[in-house]
């Protein structure tokens, strides 16, 4: 497995940076008794508004819930951080049925990319995005903010990559589309009963 490389950085020292190359995986969306997740995003800014500096008028609320209506999906939202490590945090196993958003990349709504993960299985069963593989190329997928501000995005594309060549730059990295991307697990199980691959969902603003 390639290393983990771990950007002890802040939000806003992300924001003046360019993007760094990194190698990321994700693991953990199995009936692994401790999932973890080793994706590390890159240090890509989150997006601005269009004049350049970001301002608590432009800014979207938080997101509260994600729902894929195609595939009978719908979930609140918790937020996830950077383990200790300076890997993502995936929600915890036994709650498996909820997603959570990468606070560390845009908000959805947001100019850049904003990432949302959520369990295939967990040990307790099937869990949350168990469904997403049947997602399809015009799909909507609604995120609803705290005010209640529902935004809509458009899936332009569905990938699955092998863990040990997850594609950090692509997902994670700058646009100046308001992107988003929905990541589980899927492919087969290795010996440790950990899928081997991700699945990905390229989505922008309607």
């Amino acid at each position: 497995m390639p290393p983990a490389h771990r950007p002890a950085l802040s939000r806003a020292r992300l924001a003046t940076l360019t993007l760094l190359t990194l190698v990321s995986v994700l693991t953990g969306c199995s009936a692994d008794p401790d999932p973890t997740a080793r994706v590390v995003p890159s240090a890509s800014a989150p997006g601005t508004p269009r004049s350049g500096q970001p301002t608590a008028s432009d800014a979207p609320a938080a997101p509260a819930e994600v729902a894929v209506p195609s595939v009978g999906i719908t979930s609140s939202l918790m937020e996830l951080g950077l383990n200790t490590d300076g890997t993502v945090e995936v929600p915890p196993a036994e709650e498996g049925m909820t997603a959570g958003w990468y606070t560390g990349g845009a908000v959805p709504g947001e100019i850049g990319a904003a990432v949302i993960i959520g369990h295939n299985d967990t040990r307790f069963g099937e869990a949350v995005f168990h469904d997403l593989k049947k997602i399809k190329e015009g799909a909507d997928i609604t995120v609803t903010d705290k005010t209640g501000k529902a935004l809509h995005f458009t899936v332009t594309a569905t990938e699955s990559v092998a863990k040990n060549a997850f594609p950090t730059e692509k997902v994670y990295g700058p646009t100046q589309e308001r992107a988003l991307r929905l990541i589980t697990c899927d492919g087969d199980f290795d010996a440790q009963g950990h899928p081997v691959d991700n699945l990905i969902v390229y989505a922008t603003a309607s």
